[in-house]
């Protein structure tokens, strides 16, 4: 599955005024096709996603299930298993067998057991034995990036008829355009790995075993971060993963490490924003819950924030100009936390930062910390001063920035790795405990020195 569509985006006046939604009303087959055909991959699943379930399943049922598969392919994660699970077993099956192995494992593993073991079932038993087993790997280890399909030949196979193959449409060279051939022993077991080059160098009556290479090789339990050094190390499109016997399991592309980098990537952003993985085709009912877990514990949070406003609200009252830079202090403050939060995550995904790194994190970021706080609050406090007319509001705001600014980077920088020790996912709980800390400290911060400097406030 992928975000990003491969065709082309078209020009709006290059999109048909017919609508497959037409087509399906119309239940015109060839109609379907012809618009599938015509229009981009992003505007076929904008205009699925538009679709009730009903539309999209008998969308479905009308294309043929290569042009479904090719449609999955390219969809979000979620969209895709929606686009499956509802549909007939026996139609689902169709479509799942022209899907490529680690997409189909994907979809397995949202759906439920019910409804994916009854899809499994109406599959073909070799294909369905290979998403099960794909299924029992972590999505971020090799095992549960790899494809089953390989681009392999015995070593006993010479050039010549290699070559051969190759000319005469071998089915895994379309596959696999650009990957080196894997050279496998009588049991399965990898051997070398070839390459095309030598291969058309070399005479055709020369076995694969005189010209192949020691391969580079992981296991099913290497590690995401792991396959990224090591497609940064070398220049390969695909690296094979083998069992403890060496027998060849599957192939890592550095195109699915890649899109796996990024959507980690941009779940740690959404997470960090408190969205969760959420599309308008899902069920409406399964929306609100989503957004309802964050914000009913937002609620908590913000009763804590508010309770130190009230506790301050004759100093508030007297000198109600202090209501307005209450809000600049505490976002000004968290913007500078969420930035060394965005550091941290950062440097946690390349392994360049562990927990037990806590105290230099925290005087890297102090000194930034510091020198941004005095920045940021003497340009606050000019604007009180000026804005209001009274040098004391600017000293009360200024350093309460200044100070709220350290504190906010300080924690920003540390939080996701004392998250990171204890096992909580730092993307989704640094953010939420950031504002409140920010917000309550910010608030605090204002309100008691505005009480302290009351006198001068007020003349």
């Amino acid at each position: 599955m992928n975000e990003n569509s491969s065709k082309q985006n078209p020009d709006d006046s290059e999109i048909p005024e017919a609508s497959l939604l037409d087509a399906i009303e119309a239940d015109d087959q060839q109609q379907v096709a012809d618009i599938v055909e015509s229009i981009s991959s992003n505007e076929a699943l904008r205009q699925v996603s538009l679709m009730d379930s009903d539309e999209r399943d008998q969308l479905l049922v009308m294309m043929t299930p290569e042009s479904a598969a090719e449609l999955i392919e390219e969809a979000p994660d979620e969209l895709a298993v929606t686009m499956i699970e509802n549909l007939d077993s026996s139609v689902a099956a169709k479509i799942m067998e022209e899907l490529h192995s680690d997409t189909q494992a994907d979809i397995v593993q949202e759906m439920e057991t019910e409804s994916s073991e009854a899809l499994l079932s109406a599959m073909e038993a070799e294909s369905a034995e290979g998403v099960r087993r794909l299924s029992q790997y972590d999505p971020d280890t090799a095992g549960g990036l790899m494809e089953l399909e390989t681009f392999s030949f015995p070593v006993d196979d010479t050039v010549g008829s290699i070559l051969k193959s190759l000319v005469d449409g071998h089915e895994a060279f379309e596959r696999h355009r650009g990957q080196h051939p894997y050279i496998l022993d009588q049991n399965g077991k990898l051997v070398g790995v070839v390459s095309l080059r030598d291969m058309l160098r070399s005479k055709r009556s020369i076995s694969l075993s005189d010209i192949m290479l020691t391969p580079v090789s992981v296991s099913v339990e290497t590690t995401q971060d792991e396959l990224i050094d090591l497609f940064d190390e070398n220049p390969f499109l695909g690296i094979p993963v083998v069992d403890e016997q060496g027998g060849l399991l599957g192939v890592v592309s550095r195109i699915e490490v890649a899109e796996a980098e990024l959507a980690r990537a941009e779940h740690e952003s959404m997470a960090r924003q408190q969205i969760s993985d959420e599309l308008r085709s899902m069920p409406t009912l399964l929306r609100s819950k989503r957004r309802l877990t964050w914000l009913s514990s937002n609620i908590v949070l913000n009763i804590i924030a508010a309770s130190v406003i009230s506790a301050y609200e004759e100093t508030l009252a007297a000198v109600i100009a202090i209501a307005v830079f209450l809000p600049m202090v505490s976002d000004m403050s968290g913007c500078s936390g969420n930035q060394a939060v965005g550091v941290s995550m950062r440097e946690l995904s390349l392994g360049l930062t562990r927990p037990v790194d806590l105290f230099h994190v925290l005087k890297k970021e102090l000194g930034v910390g510091i020198i941004n706080g005095i920045v940021l609050g003497i340009l606050i406090g000019a604007v009180a001063w000026f804005w209001k007319g009274n040098a004391y509001l600017g000293l009360v705001i200024g350093l309460a920035l200044t100070i709220n600014t350290v504190l906010a980077v300080s924690i920003g920088g540390t939080v996701p790795l004392l998250l990171k020790k204890y096992g909580v996912d730092p993307a989704v709980a640094s953010g939420p405990l950031l504002t409140t800390v920010t917000d309550m400290a910010g608030f605090f911060l204002v309100l008691s020195l505005a009480t302290f400097f009351m006198p001068q406030l007020l003349s």
